[in-house]
């Protein structure tokens, strides 16, 4: 059976990272959390003082930036490292939703973590999902997914997680943060955060997690099926 790409993009908060990790544990393939990457190097700039607006600090700062992703065994979960150090939760926290959308539009950042990402999956056999996977990072995707919800919902969902992690913050404060982070999202020059044209649009504002998870799981199914027809047509003729 040959392996593929599922791709999923979409706005905050709609339930992309937790869809595309159950799917990649249902299949037996890797999940890669593009999202995490930029909040990594969000992490680094702040921590070094990068000027966002430097392109020599910010040169010279991708090029002390090492991204991994390794188990645990203890949650069962990939977990984000920046050179080294596991910075999982910490990368999670609200003052990095605050700026990701920021550094994550400035080009050199995205060429570095792109080319990461594509080096990643080059062996298929991946879900990705992020703002880029279906334009950008992985065009030639088998199966791509386009994720929105409403916006009262993804903050409803965001302030559900943060209270799980220990941190408070008002509702209001979300929702400005996601209409922010969507503004700069879709209106950068790289990238751009946009439905590709051969992408499924999935709406997740009043689905569960699992109805989300057997929708994409049903279409990856579908694409399977017709790539094995497709391969056996050719084996025949």
């Amino acid at each position: 059976m040959p392996k593929i790409v599922i791709a999923i993009d979409g706005y905050s908060s709609c339930g992309k990272s937790t869809t595309a990790k159950a799917v990649a544990a249902r299949m037996g393939y890797g999940y890669i959390d593009t999202g995490a990457m930029y909040r990594a190097v969000s992490l680094y700039f702040i921590q070094e003082r990068v000027l966002l607006t430097s392109h020599r600090d910010v040169m010279l700062a991708l090029e002390n930036i090492h991204i991994a992703f390794k188990h645990n065994p203890r949650t069962g979960k990939n977990e984000t490292c920046l050179n080294g150090l596991n910075v999982e939760e910490e990368i999670r926290k609200m003052y990095i939703s605050n700026i990701v959308s920021e550094v994550s539009a400035i080009p050199e950042v995205r060429w570095a973590m792109v080319a990461q990402q594509q080096k990643m999956g080059r062996r298929r056999g991946v879900v990705m999902d992020g703002r880029d996977i279906g334009t950008k990072v992985f065009p030639d995707a088998e199966v791509k997914v386009f994720m929105t919800a409403d916006t009262y919902t993804r903050a409803r969902r965001r302030q559900q997680e943060l209270l799980a992690k220990g941190e408070m913050v008002n509702l209001e404060e979300i929702i400005r943060n996601l209409e922010k982070r969507d503004l700069i999202d879709t209106t950068r020059a790289e990238s751009p955060l946009i439905q590709a044209p051969d992408a499924e649009l999935l709406d997740t504002s009043y689905m569960t997690i699992e109805e989300q998870v057997e929708w994409v799981l049903e279409l990856a199914d579908r694409k399977l099926a017709e790539l094995h027809r497709e391969r056996n047509g050719k084996v025949m003729t």
